[in-house]
């Protein structure tokens, strides 16, 4: 569908951008300023401007201006691709972010912050229950709209579809798909006493998974005019040290960053241009799957010195992805909550001066 409509001239060929969303908000901006804008308790707008006169209805448009003619082309398309609540009061951009294993620790704090900044949040989890309590509690907090969830196993191919077409139905695109899923199976062991299961269920979630998810997210972003970001948590190991009592999870986590790169060198032979993988390093927060390895005088040292809360984390990194996601960097990146140097500070401190004893478990 396209439309015509003749504008007066303006002192510099500006590029015109019009929006109509769910709310029938209608903004049409330019180089020079904003030139007009109107709220319609409709579905159905109109803008006039300068004699001239343009209707839409439940669809969006895009505009441009030519700079010969001063003629507007309009181009319309899914209502849900650039709706109107993607522009915050303040000016700000409000981002479409998928986390999955969001309904605890991490992975909740951080879909929690990103609903502080403004985000709409899609949660998931392997169960449905959860999900739909997680839904339930942060839409009392911050909204109906705001908040999406649908329960999503990511060793299952299908599931992970399932996962996208839900998303392309309710909110049209994804800015931001966070890998953040993973597990130990709760259990520290060697690996010679760990059991079949285990090592399956940790492979298959934190390898597999990975893969699986950011196969299907790459898929849906290179789709997408605006294109998008997949960020894949890493975690202990990453780095290549040693992860005793947790070996496999280890191996797992340092795969990520070859992963990563072995992406974004496929992006780039395919020249798909607008869509960028990144890592992204929580360093040690103190989730159900953290505690339960305090069980040995080491791990309560490194625990009470290194570790914050899932919170504490989230405030820190969802800032830097967002500033990754507003400018849309076009290179692959690593925001980490806990680098190397203040690691060592905070063991240092913890030395010198018994900083952080018994912070968060009794080393008595």
């Amino acid at each position: 569908m396209t439309m015509a409509m003749t504008l007066p001239a303006l002192g510099a060929p500006p590029h015109v951008t019009g929006v109509l969303g769910k709310n029938s908000a209608a903004v049409v901006l330019s180089r020079e300023g904003v030139l007009g804008c109107k709220l319609r308790p409709t579905v159905a707008w109109r803008q006039d401007w300068g004699g001239g006169e343009l209707s839409s209805g439940v669809n969006e448009a895009l505009f441009r201006r030519s700079r010969s003619t001063g003629v507007v082309s309009c181009s319309m398309v899914s209502a849900k691709e650039n709706a109107p609540d993607s522009v915050l009061r303040d000016g700000a951009s409000r981002f479409n972010v998928l986390i999955t294993g969001s309904t605890k620790g991490v992975g909740l704090a951080l879909a929690e912050e990103f609903l502080r900044n403004g985000d709409n949040v899609v949660v998931c989890s392997r169960s449905q229950e959860r999900v739909q309590s997680v839904v339930q509690e942060l839409r009392s907090q911050f909204g109906e709209q705001r908040v999406w969830g649908k329960e999503c196993d990511v060793r299952d191919a299908k599931s992970i579809e399932a996962l996208a077409d839900y998303v392309k139905s309710n909110l049209g695109h994804i800015d931001c798909w966070i890998n953040n899923a993973g597990t130990n199976a709760y259990k520290y062991n060697s690996l010679v006493d760990s059991d079949d299961a285990d090592i399956m269920e940790i492979v298959e979630t934190n390898t597999l998974g990975v893969m699986l998810c950011c196969r299907q997210a790459i898929k849906m972003m290179r789709d997408q005019r605006r294109g998008g970001h997949i960020f894949n948590m890493d975690g202990a190991g990453a780095d290549g040290n040693p992860t005793p009592r947790f070996a496999a999870y280890g191996a797992t986590k340092r795969s990520l960053a070859q992963f990563t790169k072995s992406l974004q060198a496929e992006l780039k032979q395919a020249n798909i241009q607008n869509v960028v993988v990144h890592n992204i390093s929580p360093g040690m927060v103190t989730t159900d799957l953290l505690m339960s390895g305090s069980d040995t005088r080491q791990a309560k040292f490194f625990i009470n010195v290194l570790a914050e809360t899932p919170d504490t984390v989230a405030k820190y990194l969802v800032p830097r992805v967002r500033k990754i996601v507003e400018e849309n960097k076009n290179s692959s990146t690593y925001p980490r909550f806990l680098t190397g140097f203040k690691a060592y500070t905070q063991i240092l401190a913890r030395l010198l001066f018994k900083a952080r004893k018994d912070r968060y478990v009794s080393e008595d």
